[in-house]
């Protein structure tokens, strides 16, 4: 198993036409795949203004025009795409979905956000996505040619079970296109994820889209790449812009070996365990 590869992150803007966004998003996708990316992450509703009462006028269902797009170029390139996330219909319900796409554009994984982002902070912000969506209810691990990779979004770092129990089925890198915003993303978006990388010794990743004022929802921006020590290996401001750097897997196994954490669980006392 080959166990470097390149990664590609995208924090893009997100356009009120839907149909801006998603050439925008295949344009960087070209590019950075153009530049020997191997896999590649867009961010948490990419083609989609970040609004509840928005949500149902962008929403598609699964194979729509996003979704072939999406699955076309990554046929086209040759590359893993964690296609960030979008509103997904399906019936009467819609979820925050991201898709999982193989180098010959066949969907591999499918994550429907797990934790709904439900807040009212103090002079800070208010959002409540179950206005509109309802939360997913499976884990998500995908297999690559480099090594397993666990799939969330956004509010789902919060929750450290949820990293370990894909951490327990052979994740070694956790990505996370998310939308934090300028209150929680100064106060928690770096220290979420250089803990979920040492809680779990794995590489972390999270795709933001780029900072816009005159939108509604301002996200934080801030796209970061952690390695299994917890160190910063690649960061973005606010603008729009990439990240692409080589990944080894193999440093997982390095941080392991020094430092064995699972081998000192108390399983004897305590076990994470879905229902």
């Amino acid at each position: 198993m080959k166990r470097k590869f390149k990664l590609g992150v995208i924090q893009m803007k997100v356009d009120e036409v839907k149909s801006i966004s998603v050439e925008k998003a295949l344009t960087n996708i070209e590019f950075l795949s153009d530049r020997g990316a191997d896999i590649v992450v867009l961010p948490e509703m990419f083609n989609c203004p970040y609004e509840t009462i928005r949500f149902g006028d962008y929403a598609e269902e699964e194979g729509g025009e996003t979704y072939t797009k999406l699955s076309e170029v990554a046929r086209k390139k040759k590359i893993y795409l964690i296609s960030g996330s979008v509103p997904e219909r399906d019936g009467d319900l819609m979820y925050n979905t991201c898709y999982v796409f193989s180098p010959d554009g066949k969907l591999i994984g499918k994550h429907r956000k797990m934790h709904l982002f439900d807040i009212n902070i103090i002079n800070g912000q208010y959002f409540r996505e179950s206005e509109t969506l309802t939360a997913g209810d499976d884990l998500t691990v995908i297999d690559t040619e480099f090594g397993r990779l666990g799939i969330a979004i956004c509010f789902d770092i919060r929750f450290p079970e949820m990293a370990r129990l894909m951490a327990d089925r052979g994740a070694e890198m956790l990505i996370y296109p998310a939308a934090f915003n300028m209150t929680t993303g100064p106060a928690h978006w770096e220290l979420m994820f250089r803990s979920r990388a040492v809680d779990h010794q794995v590489f972390t990743v999270g795709c933001a889209p780029a900072r816009d004022y005159d939108s509604n929802y301002i996200s934080f921006g801030n796209s970061i790449v952690v390695n299994p020590w917890g160190e910063i290996i690649g960061r973005l401001s606010e603008e729009e812009g990439y990240l692409l750097g080589e990944i080894d897997l193999e440093e997982v196994d390095t941080v392991r070996r020094q430092l064995p954490l699972t081998h000192s669980i108390r399983k004897d006392l305590y076990e994470l365990k879905t229902k």
